[in-house]
């Protein structure tokens, strides 16, 4: 019997490690001069990475960043290569459900005794660190997850990888990659507490993932859009050009669905890549993006949709008020979603409610208020009050699952009536929220694609 297997450490007891380690999902992101600063360079997850022996230099990248897509274009870009024949990783952030979401090799999870062990390796390097008093003994979560993706891929042959950056993109961990293609799907204020208080401020953050002459792709306008002012003039320094969607330069009107525009982005990455020649002599392009590539790249709660026998509920994990826009835009455009939704929302503490709930509150029928768990978390009772100033009708649910329950309860005695336009219910504001909320949902309703357009 091979002992070392038996030995080996099962992934829930190597995530009692990791969760030991501080998490700036978890915590409040809290700026310098109130004593809980985020970090300010990038040299623990270095070090921690050359302790491993540096299996992130072995790789080729595209690396994301965004307020708004991000996870959907990575996700198309490596189903898109994977459709090439090429072995791709993708590094995802966050997960909805189980940590294996955020670590993928050809469209699937690692398994948990991969994940594993490349966990402990990252964590038993920083124990290394630690007595050596060398920068990875001030590694975070999210330093020690990020070095263990990499090092899975590593493990496991993988020269291409799709990286998507966890927050912002200058000081995220994952800008230790070196990116030959990167992207900023767009900039809206978010975590103005970290990464600035204006949009032109956030576009820096994230564009600073940009490498000297890498190729550049981003739906951002440019100039006089104050973002695409600091974008454009970033991608001047690094000496390469910036590649936009006809639509973001004015030449075509912007697309109501999001996973067009999502496609669009993708689509110019692959391009790109293809004359970087990463297809090693196979094409890689646009045309990659097949229907069925569309449907291998969707993610779990991005514009998700079940079927239940109160009506459809769509999940999406806008937090900000300029994607709620887009996200009411695109759905209510869908057929059998027409109508105003029951909408379950919980928010991040550091997330602009009167921004979000004044985009929200107009157009759906009630807004049932709940919390994200344990994570910073707007009060329920403070979103029912600010959701009544701006005249929802708006109710308190401490708890998701009780959302749920309300919700469907409210569809299916409004579905009952026969009114014109069915009842729906969408779950919004925040992936953790969708992460309490999903399990049951699988186990009671039914997934299926996302409604056509109506023309």
């Amino acid at each position: 019997m091979d002992m070392s297997q038996e030995q080996a450490p099962t992934l829930s007891e190597v995530l009692e490690r990791l969760e030991a380690l501080i998490d700036w999902e978890q915590r409040d992101r809290a700026p310098a001069d109130r004593g809980q600063a985020m970090r300010v360079d990038l040299e623990p997850v270095t070090d921690l990475l050359s302790l491993l022996g540096r299996p992130d230099l072995c790789l080729c990248y595209v690396h994301v960043a965004g307020t708004k897509g991000k996870g959907s274009v990575a996700s198309l870009v490596a189903a898109g290569l994977k459709s090439a024949g090429l072995r791709v990783g993708r590094f995802a952030s966050p997960h909805v459900e189980r940590l294996n979401e955020r670590v993928l090799i050809d469209g699937e999870e690692v398994p948990d005794e991969q994940l594993a062990a490349c966990l402990s390796a990252a964590l038993d390097a920083r124990e290394v660190a630690i007595k050596d008093a060398s920068p990875a003994k001030d590694s975070t979560w999210f330093d020690a997850l990020t070095a263990a993706a990499l090092l899975a891929f590593y493990e496991a042959d993988v020269r291409f990888a799709v990286v998507e950056c966890g927050l912002g993109g200058r000081l995220d961990s994952t800008n230790v990659v070196v990116g030959d293609v990167c992207v900023v799907t767009n900039v809206e204020l978010e975590h103005t507490n970290v990464l600035g208080s204006t949009r032109a401020e956030i576009a820096f953050e994230k564009v600073s993932i940009l490498g000297r002459s890498a190729g550049f792709v981003t739906g951002v306008p440019p100039a006089p859009d104050k973002a695409g002012d600091v974008i454009d003039k970033h991608v001047a320094m690094m000496e390469t050009t910036c590649l936009r969607p006809d639509w973001a330069l004015g030449d075509a009107p912007l697309p109501q669905s999001i996973e067009r525009r999502n496609g669009d982005l993708a689509g110019l990455v692959l391009d790109e890549l293809g004359r970087r020649n990463w297809g090693e002599g196979k094409p890689i392009s646009a045309a990659l993006l097949t229907d069925e590539v569309y449907r291998a790249a969707s993610l779990p709660g991005r514009m998700e949709v079940f079927e239940h026998k109160a009506g459809l509920v769509v999940l999406d994990g806008a937090h900000v008020a300029e994607s709620m826009q887009v996200v009411l835009d695109d759905l209510q455009s869908r057929a059998g979603l027409e109508g105003p939704p029951i909408a379950i929302l919980a928010l991040g503490a550091d997330k602009d409610q009167h921004s979000f709930l004044k985009i929200l509150a107009p157009r759906v029928d009630r807004v049932l208020c709940s919390s994200v768990g344990h994570r910073p978390a707007a009060l329920p009772g403070e979103l029912v009050e600010n959701a009544r100033r701006l005249e929802a009708s708006a109710e308190r649910y401490d708890a998701p699952q009780m959302a749920l329950s309300r919700a469907l309860e409210l569809a299916q005695e409004q579905n009952a009536t026969g009114s014109s336009s069915a009842a729906w219910i969408l779950i919004t504001g925040s992936l953790h929220l969708i992460g309490a909320l999903r399990p049951t949902l699988r186990e009671t309703a039914r997934s299926i694609p996302l409604p056509p357009t109506q023309c």
